[in-house]
């Protein structure tokens, strides 16, 4: 393959909510240009959905519907990476992990897969080689550059995390990241109801996917947390908490996040969201229920698909939130 033109397309679902302030200061150092998909729209889900069978979850269908966006942009060079294992025998769901193949099989135009692979299971498949095999493509094969591009994507990626940590939003936090700028907020007004929101963050921020379950919660006046503003440290204490290992690539961010807010006083109740179908995330989602129970904390579980209505999910939604205040001002009475 001739050196392709610098300019790289990342669709907007699965591990991007993760990886893109990354990726945005490393492909930022090596002069590569970043194309984004645009945001999820039901045209995009239609997409998605036309090219998979029914069965398929809905990040998925999601994401096959934001490669073929970044195609009508005109966009030829995609990066679809394999994640496999992020820790030794800490593995993906099979669909993230086969990712590249699917998307190969499913759209049929023409157009470039950067398609690098990462297994830290395996001796040689780390986030060095993944990054070469990244940029290899584009004529860039100096791995003291690639180094130094690591670092200012991990400078990047450090900032996000910090200021998620401090409470901003994430739509804040990664503007203020991408122009190298780390903000600390003043700490937040007191809400009377304060709820943890556990899910994936492709699940959480995408807000077609969530239905915009954060501002909706702004809209009632309920403070809201998720698993990005805590510490890795927290997260751990979270899995303590559950008394449970980490199995699955991404599961700090659900069963350690429900652990560590199941303990916390400052949290009124949790709400999960997950796809349908997920079979990691219903057996996550299984135990957190169980704990929630011992722990006397209110849990709130929604189940997204294509077919989602918005209605009944601001009902349910509506009606936790008015559960949490009415048992906050029973509580409060009897003090």
């Amino acid at each position: 393959m001739s050196n392709l033109e610098k300019v790289i397309g990342l669709p907007r679902g699965l591990n991007f909510y993760e990886q893109y302030p990354f990726l945005y200061g490393f492909f930022k150092f090596l002069g590569i240009k970043i194309v984004l998909s645009d945001r999820t729209t039901k045209k995009t889900l239609a997409m998605g959905s036309a090219l998979v069978v029914s069965e398929t979850c809905l990040p998925v269908k999601i994401y096959v519907g934001q490669v073929l966006n970044l195609l009508e942009k005109g966009v030829k060079n995609i990066f679809v990476p394999s994640i496999q294992s992020i820790a030794p025998k800490i593995y993906n769901c099979s669909k993230i992990r086969g990712l590249p193949d699917l998307i190969r099989n499913v759209v049929k135009e023409d157009f470039n897969l950067i398609e690098p692979t990462l297994d830290k299971s395996e001796k040689d498949l780390g986030l060095k080689k993944f990054l070469e095999d990244t940029v290899k493509p584009f004529g860039i094969t100096d791995k003291e550059l690639i180094h130094q591009a690591l670092k200012a994507g991990f400078v990047t990626y450090n900032n996000f995390r910090v200021m998620m940590q401090q409470g901003l939003s994430y739509k804040k936090a990664l503007a203020n990241a991408k122009n190298a700028v780390v903000e600390i907020p003043p700490a937040p007004e007191k809400k009377e109801i304060n709820v943890a929101v556990v899910g994936h963050a492709y699940n959480l921020y995408d807000t077609k996917a969530s239905m915009d379950i954060f501002k909706k919660l702004e809209d009632y006046g309920v403070g809201h947390h998720s698993a990005y503003n805590l510490t890795e440290a927290q997260l751990k204490d979270g899995m303590n908490n559950m008394k449970s290992e980490v199995y699955w690539a991404n599961e700090l961010e659900m069963t350690g996040a429900a652990g560590y807010f199941l303990n916390s006083d400052a949290i009124d109740g949790i709400i999960t969201i997950n796809a349908f179908g997920c079979g990691p995330d219903s057996l996550m989602i299984e135990r957190m229920t169980r704990r929630a129970h011992k722990f006397g904390k209110p849990m709130l579980n929604l189940t997204i698909d294509e077919h989602s209505g918005e209605a009944g999910f601001v009902t349910r939604l509506e009606a936790f939130c008015d559960m949490l205040y009415r048992k906050k001002m029973k509580q409060k009475s009897l003090n």
